[in-house]
């Protein structure tokens, strides 16, 4: 009986083994998505705005803003 006491209460290797794999494999995975995504900006801007004169030239050819109504009156949002 004296020898079953002497055990002391350790993980089987295999256990070791299978949570060192899933943490390497987790690493993986977040490293793969951290270099997929590296924060790259896109905007929903008309192509050809960035050469524009000003604000106002920008949007005048923008073809979703052609009904918009007179130019007489001009708003600016900040």
């Amino acid at each position: 009986m004296s020898s079953l006491n002497n055990t002391s209460p350790s993980p089987h290797p295999a256990v070791i083994t299978a949570v060192a794999l899933v943490l390497v494999c987790l690493l993986f995975v977040m490293l793969r998505y951290l270099y997929r995504h590296k924060g790259t900006y896109h905007t929903n801007e008309a192509k050809g705005t960035e050469f524009a004169e000003s604000a106002d030239m920008a949007l005048q050819s923008d073809p979703a803003l052609q009904d918009a109504g007179d130019n007489s009156r001009k708003e600016y949002f900040i």
